[in-house]
Formats: structure tokens, sequence, C-alpha cells
């Protein structure tokens, strides 16, 4: 098996070593390293088993599939598939199954003994969600009580590498820290405020925090996006908080259509619609996403980041006593 050269591929035979002597490793390597790809194509090599890879959101665990299959020349459901809420490709030949953690902690629920299954890898796990918290703290349960043969790996870009290696531990001490640097590039900031100062978020009575975002700031985002455009080469990723921004920010630019591509990523597109932006085009795009592109993927080709500063996080209105979607800084 051919694998590309990545920063990340020299540390993959001490990530094999060590989990060989003590079955437990924190990864730490920065976007675009290979870690989420190369990692379990190598360790899928060592084992007998099923290697799992556990992967925050759905769109993150379809492209880390596609990225391996056809590193190895295959199709997605061959040697690399993927299961994820809604959408499972896996032959009887799959030897990598990425899932997302939610899955991962239903398998868990259901059979913490995880039979068939080599190695475990939590990529992102500086992400702190709930499923990915839960994800953890159940795999290291089932290695002590029923696994101690079982590997496990917590990868990350920016994790607390002490603290994740302190709660990988075994008795001989933390679990290892391997790390891999990438290549680092210069970054430009540019800030560009609304010149008339539009609110950023909407407010409901009594002060609380609502969704509502001005229309006068998506002007200035779709402004923005057009000085980018015209200053700089590349494309360009959008940052903005919801489905209904991106909506109302590809309407202003729908005059651009002639001479570059609009394309949309976000939590309620289908599967084929995420994965196309993820492909890059035969011209100049703009990329209105949600914080789904954070991290955990690589758009290709992006040069320049436009960000409206905002993000829709869930949190409860003691109000009502509900929980609820809100626009915060």
């Amino acid at each position: 098996m051919h694998l590309p050269e990545l920063p990340v591929t020299r540390v993959l035979p001490s990530l094999v070593d060590a989990l060989r002597t003590g079955g437990t490793a924190v990864l730490v390597a920065p976007p675009g390293t290979g870690k989420t790809t190369l990692s379990p194509l190598v360790l899928a090599g060592a084992v007998t088993g099923t290697v799992v890879l556990a992967a925050p959101r759905r769109v993150a665990a379809r492209a880390a599939a596609h990225r391996m299959a056809a590193l190895l020349g295959e199709r997605v459901g061959g040697t690399v598939g993927y299961a994820v809420r809604g959408d499972r490709r896996i032959g009887p030949a799959t030897r990598i199954e990425v899932v997302t953690t939610g899955l991962l902690v239903r398998r868990l629920q259901h059979d913490p003994e995880l039979p068939g299954t080599s190695v475990v890898l939590l990529d992102e796990c500086h992400e702190r969600q709930l499923d990915a918290d839960l994800a953890l703290a159940f795999t290291v349960e089932a290695r002590a009580a029923l696994r101690p043969d079982l590997w496990l790996v917590a990868m990350s870009a920016t994790a607390e590498a002490d603290r994740f290696a302190e709660l990988l531990g075994t008795a001989t001490g933390p679990a290892p820290v391997l790390r891999a640097d990438g290549a680092l590039h210069p970054v430009t900031t540019v800030w560009a405020p609304p010149p008339a100062g539009p609110a950023r978020a909407g407010t409901r009575p009594g002060g609380r925090t609502g969704s509502r975002v001005d229309p006068a700031l998506l002007d200035h985002v779709a402004a923005t996006v057009r000085r980018a455009l015209h200053e700089r080469d590349g494309d360009l990723l959008v940052f903005l908080p919801g489905a209904a921004e991106i909506a109302g920010v590809g309407g202003r630019l729908a005059g651009l259509t002639d001479t570059v591509d609009l394309v949309t990523l976000h939590g309620r597109q289908s599967g084929r619609d995420q994965d196309a932006a993820l492909r890059p085009g035969p011209r100049r795009r703009v990329v209105l996403a949600t914080s789904v592109a954070e991290s955990s993927l690589t758009v290709p080709g992006v040069r320049v980041v436009v960000d409206a500063g905002l993000s829709r996080v869930p949190r409860v209105d003691l109000g009502r006593g509900l929980g609820a979607l809100v626009t915060v800084p």
C-alpha cells in the first residue's frame, strides 16, 4: 500500500509501537497533516480486526471514508466504509469503519465489548461535545473491564494532550503523546466591521438573546465577499451562523454566478450536496458554510476566509424551561 508522504507519516510507526506496548496513545497533529486519513490505514495493517474511526459530524465521517477509499483506489464500501445516521455503506470486506461519535456511543451501549473491533480512534476529541465525551468515557471503561486488548487513540489538532494522556493512561503511567508538525503559512487578518454598525443578533423581550440576524449584516457580508474576490485569489470560505443566513447571503451574491460557483455547506443538506462542497470545481468557488466546516474538514482550494463573527449554539431558555438555538458573537 503506497500512501502519500504527509507530516503525520513519520510518527505513525511510533504510534503503532506505542499501541503494541500500552494499548493507548494521544496523537496531536495540525489540520491537513493526514492524521484522520493515514492513521486508520496504517493501523489496519497492524491488526486483524476492524478499525473504527469516530468523527464528530456526518459530513466529516463521509469525507474521511471517501478520501481513504480514494487513496486505496477503491470505492467506499470496500476496504473502507462508513455508517452515519440515515446512511450506511459497509460491505463484507470492510476493515475500516468511519462512524459518528453518536453512533459509536450507541454501539457501546448495545455491546460494550465491541466484538471484532481491534482499534478505536476518536478524532477531533477537543470539541468536547456530549457524544464525544461519552464515547471516550465508555471506550476507556470497556478497555478496563472487558477489552484490555483494544487499542484506543485520541486524535486532535489542538487537544489538551496531557489531560487526555492521563485519561487514557494505565497503571504504569499516562498514555504516550505523539506529535506531528505541519507546515505553517502566514495569515493576514483584515478587520472589516459593518460601516453603520448593524445589530449582529436580535433580542427577544426581556433581553434574552434571539436567533434573528440583522439583514444589514448580511448585506455587509455579501459586500465583503465581493471585496475579497476582487482583492484576493483562490476560493473563499464564508462562515455564517445558519442555513437561513446562508440562503440570504447566497441570494445577495446571485449576480456573481457567471464568474464563480456558489456552494453551500450545512447540516440540513443531503449527504450528496455536502460531499460536493468538499470537491474542487472547475471555476473559482465561494463556499457558504456553517460551523460544520470549522474543524474535521479540509475544504480544498480555500485561500480566503470571511467570518461573519456569529455562531448558533444550543442554550436553555430559562423563561420557558426549554432548549433553543440562539445566535451569539
